[in-house]
């Protein structure tokens, strides 16, 4: 690292911390403990997975360092400011640095075999056509237990260039393996969407197998990160939207080896969205109860509309928020919600990517949620994610939230 870059580092965690010092930081996690705990004061505002490649205006978001552990740093530093200049909403800033500690695992021995298109060069979002990959009874044999290991010397070296970058002005905090245990999205992705979906009919049995056999490397995945202490601490985000609550970490909670039960958990069977609730009971909600149940709260759902799939996702013991999509029936989602669980509605974001911007029907859209959520009681968080364009326009991403500020204070 050059002296230059560290002063570049340096410079903006000093913007940071003093952004983290205000006491709006504190009132924000308090209102989203409320949230958490089913008490809101007010609907809650996130904004997250953002199409950083249309954002740089004014070179806000250009990095200047040369050594790429130091740039990656600078770009995470330099969006922070950014969502805080300009769609800050309900983000909580906080005095620290989260420095992931080298915690890796081998997976389950099965690569992806795809064919990808890309339409914007500058954007991670690309269209993939995957092959098959599971045809037969001996394919199952290619799914291996997860295996976890920790590079310490590495996780030592990452920690001291920390320390020399933000001593003095943000805590380093070792950070250990968030889990991420979706069933589905690597089914997907072994299998592709049509087969997967068309081998649920004719071969359940050979699909639960698949099921059946991930679930149980995963529950041994988690006891090898729990055993040696490698998982993360309480997240402050869980799944775009935030974790803060008085509930976790659980009692006994150690820092030094956190347990499954001290923290979020997010499911999701996206694939799944199209087939009834009896099958996506029998393929997912029963199958990974062992894994919900270690959790010691859970987040269910994305993009999948899961208005009538409510009473399947209730039999998760410990869920505190459900996804309510931009394809679910909202109507029909919040009488079955109610006052139980957050009701965590993700607002369409293809209104950011029209040819035109219509600010009166994102307020619209926005108040519509907020009136049905008024009406049957509903804890309510407006999580506006999967934004893969905003038209190369980043003032509609800030005018949206403006607006979505507006509905919530009113």
């Amino acid at each position: 690292m050059t002296r230059r870059d560290v002063d570049r580092i340096r410079k903006l965690a000093a913007e940071v911390a003093a952004i983290a010092a205000l006491p709006i930081q504190q009132e924000k996690k308090r209102l989203w403990k409320r949230l958490n705990a089913l008490q809101p004061e007010r609907p809650m505002v996130m904004i997250d997975q953002v199409c950083w490649n249309e954002m740089n205006v004014h070179e806000e978001l250009t990095p200047r360092c040369e050594d790429p552990e130091c740039r990656n740093y600078e770009i995470h530093l330099l969006q922070i400011l950014y969502r805080w200049r300009h769609f800050p909403v309900d983000m909580v800033v906080e005095p620290l640095i989260r420095v992931s500690k080298a915690v890796s695992h081998s997976s389950f021995g099965v690569g992806i075999q795809e064919e990808i298109r890309v339409s914007d060069p500058t954007n991670a979002v690309v269209s993939h056509a995957y092959r098959n990959q599971f045809e037969s009874e001996k394919d199952l044999d290619r799914i291996q237990t997860p295996v976890a290991r920790h590079d310490e010397a590495e996780t030592a070296r990452r920690l001291e260039v920390a320390h020399r970058l933000f001593d003095g002005l943000l805590e380093v905090v070792p950070w250990g393996w968030e889990p991420y245990l979706s069933v589905w999205d690597p089914l997907a992705m072994w299998m592709s969407v049509d087969d997967a979906l068309m081998a649920l009919i004719d071969r359940p049995a050979f699909v639960l197998e698949i099921v059946q056999r991930m679930v149980k490397g995963y529950m041994t995945l988690l006891d090898q990160m729990e055993k040696n202490g490698w998982l993360c601490g309480p997240q402050p985000w869980i799944h775009c939207t935030g974790g803060f609550t008085e509930e976790l970490p659980a009692p006994g909670y150690n820092p030094d080896r956190p347990r499954t039960r001290d923290i979020w958990m997010f499911g999701l069977a996206q694939m799944l969205g199209t087939v009834s609730p009896e099958m996506f009971e029998e393929f997912e909600i029963r199958p990974c109860l062992p894994l919900f149940r270690r959790f010691g709260l859970v987040y269910y759902g994305c993009c999948d509309p899961l208005h009538d799939k409510i009473n399947q996702v209730r039999l998760i013991p410990n869920v505190r928020k459900i996804s309510v999509s931009p394809w679910a029936d909202e109507e029909k989602t919040a009488q079955q919600i109610g006052t139980l669980y957050v009701y965590s509605r993700k607002p369409n974001p293809a209104q950011l990517a029209a040819p035109s911007f219509s600010e009166d029907a994102v307020r619209n859209h926005l108040r519509h949620s907020v009136e049905i959520c008024a009406r049957y009681n509903c804890p309510l968080e407006l999580i506006l994610k999967d934004i893969s364009t905003v038209a190369h326009q980043p003032q509609r991403l800030w005018r949206w939230a403006e607006i979505a500020m507006e509905v919530v204070a009113a």
